[in-house]
């Protein structure tokens, strides 16, 4: 028996290349080998059309045999994955490992992964705006960037990252972070959102049992209504489908409020 299909939100973000992308997608952090397939394969079978990967991750492979297993026409599914800075002198031939692996040959985004020393954000940053020139990424960012240093990579070469993916909660907001991306025109993605014990933080719950949601539905919900990329993981297929259960509600301005006042520099 097949049960009702989530309520999935439709809701994307203009990145500065042009290109939208869904505000929801499906991260694979932590999940390795057949898992992944399984995993994946019920993502998309439950409507996710954004699916979050990486090189240090090691499963690309099981990501883009799922994808290719699933049916779902790949101009219809947003693909990220992320390079690592020590990668920096070759970074050009890991994204034709990605590319293989996934079974694509193009990446929607291709973020770098974290910060490197040095000179090396620089570097590598120029490899990526050579990738996107070349047609082999889409968009091209960053993860785990502070404004300097998104400040940094762009001056030295004129491109800006469509996005910057960071870890991100309510438990973490900060209005002022959030300001200044959207100042400069770049899309925050977070991670981590339903870690560090904002599941069972009084105050998301409350809210949650109010309005007949589940925590993680209130807080993705939040991230969508603020305009920020979330990607949600899990290995259950009930919580997979749950978790994109959220395109029917809406948080009110109050409740948005008290989940804003959690941070630890709730600001706007």
């Amino acid at each position: 028996m097949t049960s009702q299909p989530p309520n999935l939100p439709a809701d994307t973000v203009a990145l500065s290349d042009g290109g939208r992308m869904p505000l929801l997608g499906f991260g694979t952090w932590q999940i390795r080998g057949e898992q992944v397939h399984r995993s994946v394969s019920a993502a998309l079978e439950a409507g996710y059309r954004h699916l979050d990967t990486a090189t240090v991750y090691g499963n690309e492979r099981e990501v883009g045999r799922a994808l290719a297993d699933s049916g779902v026409a790949r101009e219809q599914v947003f693909i990220t994955t992320k390079c690592p800075p020590d990668q920096a002198d070759r970074a050009l031939d890991t994204l034709q490992e990605s590319l293989e692996m996934l079974g694509t040959d193009h990446l929607d985004l291709w973020l770098i992964h974290w910060p490197g020393e040095g000179s090396v954000n620089v570097d590598l940053w120029r490899r990526f705006v050579e990738a996107c020139d070349r047609g082999l990424a889409r968009a091209i960012g960053v993860s785990n960037f502070d404004l300097t240093l998104l400040d940094e990579v762009t001056n030295a070469t004129g491109a800006r990252p469509s996005v910057n993916q960071i870890e991100w909660s309510p438990l973490l907001f900060d209005g002022s972070t959030l300001a200044a991306h959207r100042d400069r025109d770049i899309v925050l993605e977070g991670y981590s959102a339903l870690r560090g014990g904002t599941l069972e933080h009084p105050a998301i719950v409350d809210i949650a049992e109010r309005v007949g949601r589940t925590p993680a539905q209130v807080i993705i919900r939040w991230h969508l209504q603020h305009g920020v990329v979330v990607i949600p993981k899990s290995v259950n297929v009930d919580r997979i489908r749950s978790n994109a259960d959220v395109g029917d509600f809406t948080l009110s301005d109050a409740d948005m409020a008290v989940l804003d006042g959690l941070g630890p520099k709730a600001t706007g």
